[in-house]
């Protein structure tokens, strides 16, 4: 079977690898960067989820379990840095501890190992310079080089017979009798199958494919600082606050990283073009489509007063120096440097609400990941195993 990827992330090359791998399938990768992970996948924090905020049973809690083996092993296999630095998620109030308390239980029912609900002094045993009235503490957390694991599996592609055709944007989709036509950058290539893993750039292939569906990408920007100098040495591992069940965000924590740099951050607020890494990158044509989108409306309608509080905030380091000092208070303004962010990919249904899972639908011969947000760099090899797996989706 001749099989198509469009996305050079890591889950499109992870699902080119599996499907070379498992089916035999020739798989050629498309991407319009000039390198692998260009997008999420090269601006993330680097964090290997544990499984622990997610519903049991969802494809999330499912895939993530199932990822944080898999990449375990294939960093080990590789020799990629992997560190399990362990993760504090803390409460900062009395108020916020029933929520800590749910958290515990989920992740003991997502088979997340290790699990230990903690104090106010059991906190400060593991990180000395964070306060909070009690904390569950997910030891097996980890961080990596998510964009070492792409460049790996990119060769493991081309060491089974397959292509990763980099600045090879996809212009054009077009269904035949017989497979999936694709003209990418110059050329014009023949499929059996298309896999769209396109992130950002999903419902621009969905649109060619006529697959619009009930659901949108919206941007979301997630600005950070950094620890500047001896203030690194204040968080030893992760230290996230209580997240709002609300939003599929997690609110702004403190990241080691596996390069020893520690991150403050992210916040979201929504990008003004699919690729707007900061407030100067506007695409009218983009930002159109998005704001015409009934459901980023009714999003817009359900949520404008957290939306402007992420605007203020993203003007200035005020706003994530409050929000880190909440868990460590040492911390001053001199410490927090300005450093680069990411855009995630989250789809919106009709309705407004912010879908919390993963999607994948399959429209003709072109299946199409719909939602891959975080965890899916962690989960990106069980992802690949779930979407090859779909008989829907390389039946030939």
């Amino acid at each position: 079977m001749n099989v198509g990827v469009v996305g050079a992330g890591i889950v499109g090359l992870a699902v080119a690898r599996e499907a070379a791998l498992t089916r035999g399938a020739r798989v050629t990768v498309l991407d319009k960067e000039d390198r692998v992970g260009a997008h999420q996948t090269g601006h993330n924090s680097g964090v290997v989820h544990a499984g622990i905020y997610y519903r049991p049973g969802s494809l999330k809690a499912t895939l993530c379990r199932e990822g944080v083996a898999l990449l375990r092993q294939y960093c080990a296999e590789h020799r990629i840095p992997y560190d399990e630095v362990g993760k504090l998620v803390v409460a900062a109030t009395a108020a916020e501890r029933p929520e800590l308390r749910r958290i515990a239980e989920r992740a003991r029912a997502n088979g997340v190992p290790g699990i230990a609900e903690l104090d106010a002094l059991g906190l400060r045993e593991i990180e000395p310079h964070t306060v909070g009235t009690g904390a569950v503490h997910s030891p097996r957390t980890a961080i990596a080089d998510f964009p070492a694991v792409a460049r790996r599996l990119a060769a493991d592609v081309a060491e089974n017979g397959g292509s990763v055709l980099l600045s090879h944007p996809v212009r054009a989709v077009r269904e035949t009798a017989s497979g999936v036509k694709v003209r990418a950058g110059e050329r014009t290539l023949s499929f059996d199958r298309l896999i769209v893993c396109a992130g950002l750039g999903t419902d621009t292939v969905a649109r060619m494919v006529k697959a619009t569906g009930d659901v949108r990408i919206v941007p979301f920007r997630g600005e950070y600082y950094a620890l500047a100098g001896a203030a690194r040495d204040l968080v030893r591992g992760l230290v996230y606050p209580v997240p709002d069940p609300r939003y599929p965000f997690l609110g702004v924590h403190l990241t080691r990283r596996i390069d020893g740099e520690v991150l403050v951050g992210p916040n979201a607020v929504m990008a003004l073009a699919l690729e707007g890494y900061s407030w100067r990158d506007v695409d009218l044509a983009e930002l159109g489509r998005i704001l015409a989108w009934r459901g980023t409306r009714r999003l817009a309608a359900r949520h404008w007063l957290t939306g402007i509080r992420e605007v203020a905030g993203s003007m200035g380091r005020r706003s994530f120096l409050r929000a880190a000092r909440r868990y460590v208070p040492a911390l001053t303004s001199a410490d927090l440097v300005r450093t680069t962010g990411g855009v995630r990919a989250q789809a919106v249904d009709a309705s407004g609400g912010m879908l919390d899972d993963f999607a994948i639908d399959v429209h003709g011969r072109v299946a199409l990941v719909r939602n891959a947000p975080s965890p899916a760099a962690t989960s990106s090899l069980a992802i690949a195993r779930h979407i090859v797996g779909l008989a829907s989706v390389l039946t030939s």
